[in-house]
């Protein structure tokens, strides 16, 4: 996404409206030239390419486009990297304390580095030269780092990032949102939701598949004052909602007018018809590092039962449930299996809550000893279900064990 400076809007009433880019020839230019730049300076520092993009970005009056289309490219498709023998602030230990035992001259500065290169190629058993010594001096410096890799987007792609980035970039003051989502595939719900729980959203939902539903979003201005920090998660939201095939949304900004610094209201709206292209998967996508775990284990089991991420949606008073899996058998059994990892006090309230109002019996509640539920406030003997106790990681034998006893 962009930062706050590179972001453009105008003003429609109360209406923003976010700066985009059109998909024809002088763009196009624009983004295939400030490609060649970055496949240009591979192997070579920051420095050297700020150089080159504002050479090339001169005194245009598009410069924010450039810079916004660079800044991209940078954040997005590119990896920058700390090239040393050692860690910077080491190896300057290092060199300077060998320094302060000769008198400093041009010559003793190449015995120097030549005297560090011999000692570091005998303790790390490997070749070190004396002009790697001098590169790594001072790469720990933003303009030093080398760019590594680039992952090399097609100009098309770089302008579709570039206008979702705007567009996302509304959503960092925003106060709240309502989002309506209509009769789509239960898989585009799914995804949906997942992504809602992903980025921690508190989301009132009411509605079900057949019908859809309508999604209040509390924002940032709502909950934290002048801070964007949660206004950023719902702006990650919305590249997941490009994946849903029919949908509108309405947002309320709270935003401060640049000449009487006073808080004014603006409005935003959007639908599926908005042109917008994703750059998120529209596959299958873990919430956390234990389900991930969880699954790869999972498939080196010999059993017959069989584990299912995409499971049914279970309607609950204000929302919904999206249990992490379903295990089935050939017999026509189920269960469905919720785990519940480390979390903060209010997820844990919410999660038991849900769990609660959809009283599954066949429901596998797995819960980390590493929870402190007590001070959540929150009480296992309220699950209508089974409960599974795991330490570290959620091993698919306990699961079993619990299933067929």
């Amino acid at each position: 996404m962009l930062p706050s400076e590179l972001l453009m809007h105008r003003l429609n009433g109360e209406t923003v409206i976010p700066k985009r880019l059109k998909l024809d020839d002088k763009t196009q230019a624009i983004a295939t030239e400030l490609i060649a730049i970055f496949e240009t300076c591979k192997g070579q520092s920051q420095g050297e390419l700020d150089r080159q993009l504002q050479e090339m970005e001169g005194d245009t009056p598009d410069y924010r486009v450039k810079r916004g289309l660079a800044h991209i490219l940078k954040s997005s498709f590119s990896t920058f990297e700390i090239l040393s023998p050692l860690e910077p602030q080491e190896l300057r230990r290092r060199v300077f304390e060998l320094a302060t035992q000769v008198i400093p001259s041009q010559q003793a500065t190449a015995e120097t580095l030549a005297k560090l290169a011999d000692q570091l190629t005998q303790e790390l058993n490997r070749e070190v030269f004396p002009s790697q010594i001098a590169q790594g001096l001072y790469a720990d410096l933003i303009e030093n780092r080398i760019l590594t890799q680039f992952d090399k987007p097609t100009a098309e792609d770089l302008i579709h990032r570039y206008n979702l980035s705007q567009v996302q970039g509304i959503f960092y003051r925003a106060s709240h949102m309502t989002l309506k989502v209509h009769r789509n595939d239960p898989g585009e719900y799914k995804l949906l939701f997942r992504y809602l729980k992903l980025f921690q959203l508190m989301s009132y939902i009411e509605g079900d598949v057949d019908y859809g539903f309508t999604i209040t979003v509390d924002g940032a201005t709502s909950l934290f004052g002048t801070s964007t920090r949660y206004g950023l998660a719902i702006a990650k939201l919305l590249p997941a909602l490009l994946h849903v095939t029919k949908w509108s949304l309405q947002a309320t900004l709270v935003e401060k007018d640049p000449y009487s610094k006073k808080k004014r209201t603006g409005l935003f709206t959007l639908d599926s018809e908005c042109g917008l292209v994703s750059h998120y998967p529209a596959g299958k996508m873990y919430d956390s590092a234990i389900e991930s775990s969880f699954a790869e284990r999972w498939t080196d089991l010999k059993t017959e039962w069989k584990l299912e991420r995409e499971v049914d949606l279970i309607p609950i008073p204000g929302s919904v449930m999206i249990p992490d899996f379903r295990l089935v058998h050939p017999d026509g059994r189920s269960y469905l299996l919720e785990i519940v990892g480390y979390w903060r006090p209010e997820y844990l309230r919410k999660k038991f809550s849900q769990v609660s109002q959809a009283n599954c019996e066949n429901l596998i509640l797995a819960i980390s000893e590493r929870l402190n539920l007590e001070k959540a406030g929150v009480k296992v003997s309220e699950n209508t279900g089974m409960t599974l106790w795991f330490k570290d990681k959620l091993l698919p034998k306990a699961v079993l064990q619990a299933i067929e006893p």
